[in-house]
Formats: C-alpha cells, sequence, structure tokens
C-alpha cells in the first residue's frame, strides 16, 4: 500500500489518498474528488472541471499516465 495526497494526485487539499497501485490509487483519488464535489467543495470541483478538458486528448492522458506512474513507482510503501 501506498499514500499520497491529494495535491500529489493534482488535487486542492491534504487529504491522504491510498492505493495498492498506480490504478487503484487514481479510482481512489476520483473517488475522493466526487465526494468532495458532492459536498459542493469549489476547489475540487475547479479541478475536476480541469481535468474534464485533458481527458478528450487520448495521447496526453497516455503521457499523464506514463509520468503518475513513474512517480507512484518512486513513492515508498507505507
Amino acid at each position: 500500500m501506498k499514500t499520497m495526497t491529494c495535491k500529489e494526485l493534482h488535487g486542492p487539499c491534504d487529504e491522504l489518498i491510498h492505493g495498492e497501485t498506480s490504478e487503484e490509487m487514481i479510482v481512489n483519488s476520483q473517488k475522493h474528488g466526487m465526494e468532495m464535489a458532492g459536498k459542493g467543495d469549489q476547489d475540487h470541483i475547479k479541478v475536476m472541471e480541469e481535468m474534464k478538458h485533458h481527458m478528450d486528448n487520448p495521447e496526453e492522458v497516455k503521457k499523464w499516465m506514463d509520468e503518475f506512474q513513474k512517480y507512484f513507482d518512486t513513492k515508498p510503501l507505507d
């Protein structure tokens, strides 16, 4: 298991996000973002809106995923 903050995942807060894999970390980050957006947190809503624009470009998504995987791999196990 590894731990990262919401900020490390390009979010606006210091909430701790956990995951066994980079994919699980992303899913858990998305769940956190959706929860916060559901509570009306404008900072999280803004970040999620910005991310939506990047999701339309498959090359950008692949580049981000590759970079995130490398970063995730450097994080120590809990």
